[in-house]
């Protein structure tokens, strides 16, 4: 089983570098906090807020998965060379359609470094209605 490496709020991390390191490998959900059961909902997980991640071909986000709960819902791929290569810095970003049932939904992404491993972000909760 890999490590798991989680999100901390950068603004309380005192070196730059950690920042960005951090940052730039933490997935983070956006999207609406109320969805309409049987309805198209868009959920966008993007890599870093602040850092971009690099494009190399040993260094790159190979995956980003959307769960609710412990059922993933979603899944994107993804090459060496996708966001430009060659050392580019980019934000990976992708966004899902699912349709939500039940009353609510709990989300949570992981992403996956080539060189630094998974990353989770912390659960987003939507109400379903």
């Amino acid at each position: 089983m890999p490590k798991i490496n989680r999100y901390v709020d950068i603004s309380e991390v005192d070196k730059e570098a950690k920042k960005d390191y951090i940052d730039r490998h933490s997935p983070f959900i956006e999207c609406a906090t109320e969805a309409k059961a049987g309805e198209k909902f868009p959920v966008t997980v993007r890599m870093g807020q602040e850092y971009s991640h690099p494009d190399d071909t040993d260094h790159f986000i190979k995956s980003m998965q959307l769960f609710n709960g412990a059922t993933l819902l979603a899944e994107a791929n993804f090459v060496s060379g996708t966001m430009g290569g060659q050392g580019q810095k980019s934000q990976a970003e992708v966004t899902f359609n699912v349709i939500p049932s039940g009353s609510k939904l709990r989300l949570t992404a992981l992403s996956y470094c080539t060189k630094h491993g998974l990353w989770e972000c912390d659960p987003v909760e939507v109400t379903v209605a």
